[in-house]
């Protein structure tokens, strides 16, 4: 028999970056049965992606069935949802909250309110969502409960007489978050009786079972047997597995019910037949799709080329396997020149895609070459669209087109360049406002405002572009404050600015592959630093290479690789020296001639110097 509907509770985590939320998830898992108590408190169930593990942070959100017996003697089944705290994995969140009916706010005792505390807690009240703030690591020496349940009242708006103080470290108040979670989250609506309709929050791809679909039910029920339509692609098949994660798949029976969430296999092996954010419903309902979840746009855009052994077939098949397990990555092919033919693929970030990067070699067994990242620029262009098109003030709409690399950029042709913007909120200790100031002030900042939180800490708030926060911002940030600054930033709109793109020549010959686009003030400092890390990457020929950096016709920047010396003298041993003048005039006319026909090969070490010397230009 299926478990009763209003014994069921859905909730995730959510919290800022290593302010213990898999910890406790994990101590949830213990104190319910779903795993046994282990010596090795340092790896955690639930992360049990080699990255995760090696980098202490979630980068996939897990969901857990749990079975509590209540002290009202009720058997509850608990399906929890542990989320990432990054701001670059928000979109894990934003799904895993459209699965739930409430969540646990966890808040660090010593730390306090961070930026992606604030960040995930709006995201729940705009989901209606019913929030228990939750205060972790009580049993830490710097904790400082008291002011903190006073700062998420002053911060957030939300009532924190009611929290619960914990320490997933040592266990304590675990027994009081799984009773809260019983008593203030409402069981999941839904009719089991009416139309099947369920909700895909996220897939993976397995080479024997085809793609697992992890879903949420919202009516009906499904079981195994049953003949479903994928809404979107309205393909059909038939359920073969269906269960429950435990956090390992356990089949369930007696199938799931509206209200639950789970897992099917149906031995789906198209790729392109499923989209998360899809609804599941049987063959023969006439149900209407769920509300999926909001598209995320890319902010950061890199290509990814083959490279080694590794071919663009393999690299194709991968990427598109990849996609289905992080929905908020993007790829499209793309030739790179010298590169050969690869992908333009967008990313919510830089730690975004350094993991997607990191994923991709580990899991696909890849070899492959990551040209530096940019953004998403809009150029106006000169002339205009129909003559219908205008704007408020009667003028004619200029035409825009929106471009991800340097190469879209035309050579002329275009009256302004327009870059993206977004609004950051800087949260860090009063004492360090200076600091934040300077670092954000040469990186083109406009202060919006400034906001205290208690005596000690302040929350400044920044319009900026982009591009001068996806490189290093962060890291500097956390230097300048000795690790105690957080930041989150949402986009808000595009701005022009004097903008300008820098190509870089290879013995006179422009690498698309190498060049970028950068406020005019920077370019010359920038395409120095390039040209230079390029130097030290490319083996010394036969002649000599020029390497420069230029914009337009403009060269701001140049260095010259020497040419390899040979003695051609070197067998002539005294005797007269105007044999030896014959002989280096013969050399002389052979570089010459070398030169104008002679190729030079860009190693790819150059171009993961061009991202690390952009990175230390900043």
């Amino acid at each position: 028999m299926p478990h009763p509907q209003h014994l069921i509770r859905n909730f995730c985590i959510i919290a800022h970056i290593d302010h213990g939320k898999s910890t406790l998830a994990e101590r949830l898992l213990q104190a319910t049965g779903a795993m046994k108590e282990r010596d090795d408190k340092d790896l955690t169930v639930l992360d049990g992606m080699d990255l995760e593990r090696e980098r202490g942070i979630t980068i996939k959100a897990k969901a857990v069935c749990l079975w509590y017996k209540h002290k009202d003697g009720q058997l509850y089944q608990l399906n929890l949802i542990d989320t990432p705290g990054h701001v670059d994995f928000s979109y894990e969140v934003t799904r895993s909250l459209q699965a739930c009916e409430g969540c646990l706010l966890v808040v660090d005792a010593s730390q306090g309110v961070q930026a992606q505390t604030v960040a995930n807690y709006l995201l729940a009240v705009e989901q209606n969502l019913v929030v228990i703030p939750t205060l972790n690591k009580i049993d830490l020496p710097s904790a400082r409960p008291d002011l903190i349940c006073a700062e998420i009242e002053e911060s957030l708006a939300l009532d924190s007489s009611l929290a619960i103080r914990a320490s997933a470290k040592q266990g304590i108040g675990i027994t009081e978050i799984l009773e809260a979670v019983v008593e203030r989250i409402p069981p999941p609506a839904g009719e089991r009786g009416d139309r099947t309709q369920a909700l895909i929050f996220d897939a993976i791809y397995d080479d024997y079972r085809g793609i697992i679909l992890y879903i949420r039910l919202k009516n009906g029920g499904l079981h195994k047997g049953d003949r479903i339509r994928l809404i979107r692609s309205t393909k059909t098949y038939e359920i073969s597995d269906i269960g429950r994660l435990r956090p390992q798949m356990v089949p369930a029976p007696e199938g799931l019910c509206a209200g639950e969430v789970g897992f099917i296999c149906a031995a789906i092996k198209a790729l392109t037949d499923v989209k998360v954010g899809d609804t599941i419903t049987l063959e023969d309902a006439q149900a209407l799709p769920l509300p999926g979840f909001r598209e995320m746009k890319p902010m950061v855009y890199c290509g990814l080329y083959p490279s080694g052994e590794s071919t663009y077939d393999q690299l194709r098949e991968a990427v598109e396997k990849f996609s289905l397990n992080d929905a908020s990555f993007r790829w499209s092919p793309e030739s790179g020149g010298a590169l050969g033919h690869g992908f333009r693929c967008g990313f919510l970030g830089m730690l975004h895609m350094e993991i997607c990067q990191e994923r991709l070699e580990r899991e696909f067994d890849l070899d492959m070459v990551q040209t530096a990242p940019t953004v998403t620029y809009v150029v106006n262009l000169r002339g205009a669209l129909a003559p219908d098109e205008f704007e408020k003030d009667g003028t004619v709409k200029p035409r825009s087109i929106e471009i991800t690399t340097p190469g879209e950029l035309p050579r002329d042709g275009y009256d302004s360049i327009e870059e993206p913007m977004v609004m950051i909120n800087f949260m860090l200790p009063a004492d360090k406002i200076g600091a934040v100031m300077q670092l954000v002030s040469d990186r083109r900042g406009e202060f919006q405002k400034q906001e205290y939180l208690g005596t000690a800490r302040c929350v400044l708030t920044y319009k900026m572009p982009l591009a001068e926060v996806i490189y290093d911002l962060f890291d500097k940030l956390k230097s300048v404050t000795q690790g105690y600054g957080t930041m989150d930033y949402e986009f808000c709109g595009y701005q022009k600015a004097d903008l300008v793109r820098v190509d870089i020549l290879v013995h006179n010959n422009p690498c698309d592959a190498l060049a970028f686009i950068c406020h005019k003030t920077n370019a010359e400092y920038r395409g120095r630093a390039i040209i230079k890390a390029l130097k030290e990457e490319i083996p010394k020929h036969l002649f000599e290479v020029a390497l420069q950096a230029a914009i337009g016709t403009r060269v701001i920047a140049r260095e010259t690789i020497k040419s390899v010396g040979k003695n051609v003298t070197a067998k002539c041993y005294g005797g007269d020296v105007t044999r030896k003048r014959k002989l280096l005039e013969k050399q002389k006319e052979g570089k010459k001639r070398m030169k104008m026909i002679g190729s030079v090969e860009v190693p790819q070490a150059a171009f993961m110097a061009v991202l690390k010397s952009r990175s230390e230009s900043e």
